[in-house]
Formats: C-alpha cells, structure tokens, sequence
C-alpha cells in the first residue's frame, strides 16, 4: 500500500456528514467527532443561534425553553385538580 493512502485510510472510513446538498446529494465530508454533521453542515464548536434575547430573531418569549416548561406544569396542576375535584364530587 502506498504512504500516502495510508495516511489518508481514516480519514476515507470516517462516518460522512448527514446533511444534503443543494442538489440533494448527501455530502460527501466526514462528520466531527461525535457528531452526525461536518463542520460545515452544523458539526463545529459554537455552532447553531445563540439562545433567548441574544437571537435576532426573539420576539417575544413564548416558545421559550422556561416558557414552555411552565406551560407543561400548569396543564399538569390543572389535571390533577380535575381529577381530584371529580373524585371530590362523585364519591
């Protein structure tokens, strides 16, 4: 086997990249180490929008990570009171 294909042998069985092209080909990069991205698909460090207020697109808060918790344990609360205010009444 040539130098030079031995270097590159891991490099040619790593994982490839997830995400499709334009043309809707998959990419042919390899991914970061563990991830399912290459770097220019999403895989590096710091990548993404930054959370909350410091995203340019925020507008309002509703669909917030702590907005939406506190929604969830209201339904919650208010199941329980159901369930608890039916057995109250019925027996």
């Amino acid at each position: 086997m040539h130098p030079s294909i031995r270097k590159l042998l891991p490099l040619l069985q790593a994982p490839r990249c997830g995400a499709r092209t334009r043309v809707g080909t998959p990419c042919q990069s390899p991914a970061v180490n563990g991830k399912n991205r290459c770097r220019m698909h999403g895989g590096a460090k710091g990548s993404g929008a930054p959370r909350g207020k410091a995203n340019g697109s925020y507008k309002h808060g509703l669909f917030t990570c702590e907005a939406i918790e506190s929604r969830r344990a209201v339904r919650e609360l208010m199941a329980r009171a159901r369930e608890l205010s039916s057995a109250v009444l019925c027996g």
